[in-house]
């Protein structure tokens, strides 16, 4: 390939924010653990076909959201962002992707989860169209200027469930068949915690999303006060861990999951010392997105060693 078909590979790579996607590749593996955990194996292929399908739908809804942003202005607008985690990926901004790519880009990928859900659907019952539907409804729905999820001011809820409770739910019943109690109590402290990723990234767009009509709940409430809110979730995956290591069907160590919990002292730190203040605020950014990783990948720990 000539050096100029590797720049442009390279240009849609860096469009995918590819550094955001072990999201939800860690809540398909908490899912999978939990199966495994309940019934003693699983069936690989599927695990890895939901893990694609989830992969595409969420890197479809990171590059919509670029080209919403686009059109909505917010990304042109944006003067305060901090790379990587919020300001979106700039390539068009920079003129180094056109916002007519982008789109068609991100419709395609959405198309590839459709299709990864299609196929897992003649593999285990048309149940998975659910899942797989309110999949693309959060993906397609999240970016649209004005009157999308984070517009309406649902983006963080819709956002939470998208990369906790669903693919979580959707992978224990590709494989094993049903949604067990256990499944919505391991989802929710993963739930808040990727709500509270998504929080605290608006708070450098918040003046320009602000601008364009994105009111998002950092817009409505201002920054001093989302500080609040950001600390409070913070502290509110905590207690849904706990319950869910009361549960009888769950074992007791994964109270060990708390234990990078640490790192929302110094992120609740910074939120209320910086919440004005956007360069200052990025180590935050950067510890609650370790946090959430590091919270899930103990819990699938745990799971799969019990």
């Amino acid at each position: 390939m000539r050096p100029a078909g590797w720049r442009t590979l390279g240009l849609y790579w860096r469009e995918l924010r590819a550094p955001f996607l072990p999201a939800s590749g860690l809540a398909v593996c908490l899912g999978a653990s939990l199966v495994k955990y309940r019934t003693g194996g699983w069936d690989w292929p599927l695990v890895l076909a939901c893990l694609f399908g989830v992969g595409a739908l969420h890197a479809g809804a990171n590059v919509l959201n670029d080209y919403g942003d686009h059109r909505g202005g917010s990304d042109a607008a944006n003067t305060t962002f901090v790379r990587p985690f919020t300001g979106g990926s700039r390539l068009i901004q920079q003129g180094l992707l056109r916002p007519g790519a982008v789109l068609v880009y991100g419709l395609v990928l959405l198309g590839i989860g459709a299709v990864a859900g299609l196929w897992l659907a003649s593999q285990r019952g048309p149940g998975v169209l659910l899942f797989a539907a309110a999949g693309l409804v959060a993906g397609l729905g999240y970016s649209v200027p004005r009157f999308g999820w984070a517009a309406l001011g649902a983006g963080e809820i819709v956002t939470g469930l998208a990369f906790g409770l669903l693919p979580v739910a959707g992978t224990c019943y590709v494989l094993g068949g049903t949604v067990p109690p256990e499944a919505i109590l391991l989802a929710l402290p993963v739930t808040v915690l990727i709500a509270a990723v998504l929080f605290i990234n608006q708070f450098q767009d918040s003046a320009a999303d602000a601008a364009v009509g994105k009111r998002h709940w950092v817009v409505r409430l201002g920054r001093r006060r989302s500080a609040r809110v950001y600390v409070a979730l913070l502290v509110l995956w905590m207690p849904l861990l706990l319950a869910g290591t009361a549960w009888r069907g769950l074992p007791g160590a994964l109270g060990w999951a708390l234990a990078p919990g640490i790192l929302a002292v110094p992120a609740a730190r910074l939120a209320r010392r910086h919440y004005d203040h956007p360069a200052e605020l990025a180590p935050a950014n950067r510890l609650t997105i370790a946090l959430h990783h590091l919270v899930t990948a103990a819990l699938c720990a745990i799971l799969l060693l019990s």
